[in-house]
């Protein structure tokens, strides 16, 4: 079940605080109003919480700066991934305040998530036309949508037939279905992604008037299902 009243106030809270964008960790929690799977995690201030933060999450995890002056925080050093021990994440943590990039940014804490399962990295986004309204895109993570731009556009709403042919238009297809050698993954997690995205009902027709863009990147997809383990939405 959708919960709107969350969602909207995740927005709503994001206007007060004078953001221009949703924060990552309330980007995961407006997906998961809407029902799409996003790491289990923990916001702490500081490595004195790091102990505490571990005790409701399963190892490993990663550590991820929040702050509304880094808009790309793996570049920025913000951005520690494998991590076991309690030691580690402290180490993480300290590292990061230490850092300079960071350290002359405004943080508002660091998020403690447990990993996404192996699997294929795919981005899920969307954008506000200013003549079609909302589109909703998908394409291949890494290399597919860096450098060939591999992706796929539709209007929003769309149906399952609409993401069914956005998935084959792809021209890394065959790699979901399992080629050279890799693992095929679940298009119909894809497609259930998609829907509740850009779908009639989905968060980019029930947001219309708020989300500019949105960067789902990456959703990690295995042959089970999808974790969304990056999100982005910038306000209009």
């Amino acid at each position: 079940m959708i919960d709107t009243v969350n969602a909207s106030a995740l927005i709503a809270r994001a206007r007060v605080e004078k953001r221009a964008a949703l924060d990552e960790l309330a980007g995961k929690r407006l997906l998961a109003a809407y029902g799409v799977a996003v790491p289990e995690s923990v916001m702490i201030s500081g490595a004195e919480e790091v102990a505490r933060a571990l005790k409701a999450l399963t190892a490993p995890v990663a550590v991820k700066v929040m702050s509304p002056d880094i808009l790309h925080k793996s570049d920025a050093g913000g951005v520690k991934v494998g991590l076991r021990t309690a030691v580690e994440v402290q180490d993480a943590v300290r590292a990061m305040m230490a850092s300079p990039g960071i350290g002359a940014a405004r943080v508002d804490g660091f998020l403690i998530e447990e990993m996404a399962p192996p699997g294929q990295e795919i981005v899920v986004g969307g954008v506000r036309d200013p003549q079609f309204g909302p589109l909703v895109m998908v394409g291949l993570g890494g290399v597919f949508v860096e450098v060939l731009a591999d992706v796929a556009f539709r209007i929003c709403p769309v149906t399952r037939l609409d993401a069914e042919e956005m998935l084959a238009e792809l021209r890394g297809a065959a790699v979901l279905k399992g080629a050279r050698g890799r693992k095929a993954v679940s298009l119909d997690a894809i497609i259930d992604v998609l829907l509740k995205v850009g779908g009639e009902g989905g968060l980019l027709i029930n947001h219309a008037a708020d989300i500019k863009e949105a960067d789902i990147n990456p959703l990690i997809v295995s042959e089970s299902g999808a974790v969304a383990v990056d999100a982005r939405f910038v306000l209009a």
